[in-house]
């Protein structure tokens, strides 16, 4: 098992390198010239040149990008060039609306969606399983940030039972929560499907193998057969997508932010692009990058665990 996560630390690190030397890439690649909008229209050549240089942006492509790999090993982020904050410190200001939002929406999927895979593979083709089979598609094809929106018209707009905008007042956890229901309803409820498909197929495959059959031949009662033995074989491939699926609920989360106007890493992003603030884009592109190949090892991990035969295929 050592082996196994020292195998799969490297690898993790590994990726984090090269998914920020493409994202950085790919920034640089973005139109317009990033010191004209900070120092705006009356800007000189001269003091344009001055900022372009202090920011790093006069020397080669890989040079920018191995250097700032470098600074990150060492801590630094680098600096807003707007506010002269370190960037690690409004990241993490913002990180934790972030990480609640997606906890929330994954939360009351997983307790959602995984009963309901259960129980309609244990039901094959009643009626809960054809309704939950139709719910799963709708919900799966329709965006986040069109539920959202159709979420803030009906609930906040029409019928006012829950807020439209904003967080919450600080300190307060009711006026809190309220305000993270709609947001987490909007990224979550596309995988209420996900989870309750995957947990139906991975249900019916695992009910029809020996030793299942051999558990049933024995008299085992049916729960314990279940809950024991088939779900624990069946969770395995939801665990990986919880993994992969924090990653899409990052980029769900940006829109729900936005229609919602929540404070968080997704909005942070986002109007930090829109300012050409290279620094913030980097810093907050590499915590959620972090963060996704933090959470797809974890999920391997844990599958590492529950089923030692995946130490294997690394």
């Amino acid at each position: 098992m050592w082996i196994y996560l020292a195998k799969r630390t490297s690898l993790a690190v590994v990726i984090v390198i090269i998914a920020i030397s493409l994202l950085y890439s790919m920034i640089l690649m973005v139109p317009g010239d990033p010191t004209a909008v900070i120092l705006g229209p009356r800007s000189t050549p001269e003091m344009r040149d001055a900022l372009r240089a202090d920011m790093g942006l006069d020397r080669p492509a890989i040079v920018q990008v191995g250097s700032f790999i470098l600074k990150v090993f060492q801590g630094d982020m680098g600096t807003d060039v707007f506010t002269n904050r370190p960037v690690s410190q409004i990241v993490f200001e913002q990180l934790p609306y972030t990480m609640i939002l997606i906890f929330a929406g994954i939360s009351w999927a997983i307790v959602l969606g995984i009963p309901l895979g259960c129980y309609s593979a244990l039901n094959r083709n009643s009626f809960i399983d054809k309704l939950t089979g139709i719910f799963s598609v709708g919900t799966i094809a329709i965006p986040a940030f069109v539920i959202a929106l159709y979420g803030l018209l009906l609930f906040a707009v029409q019928l006012q039972w829950l807020p439209a905008i904003g967080a919450g007042e600080e300190g307060d956890l009711v006026d809190q929560i309220k305000h993270l229901i709609l947001p987490a309803f909007a990224i979550g409820l596309g995988w209420v499907g996900y989870l309750s498909r995957l947990v139906r197929a991975s249900m019916l495959e695992v009910l029809g193998e020996n030793h299942i059959r051999t558990a049933r031949a024995f008299g085992l009662p049916e729960k314990l057969i279940v809950f024991r033995y088939a779900l624990k074989l069946a969770i395995l491939p939801t665990v990986a997508l919880m993994g992969v699926g924090v990653g899409y609920l990052l980029s769900s989360s940006v829109f729900a932010e936005i229609v919602f106007a929540r404070p968080g890493i997704g909005k942070l992003i986002y109007e930090s692009v829109l300012t050409r603030n290279y620094p913030i884009i980097m810093g907050s592109v590499l915590i959620t990058t972090i963060i996704f190949v933090l959470c797809t090892m974890m999920a391997d991990i844990i599958n590492a665990i529950l089923d030692p035969r995946m130490r294997e295929n690394l």
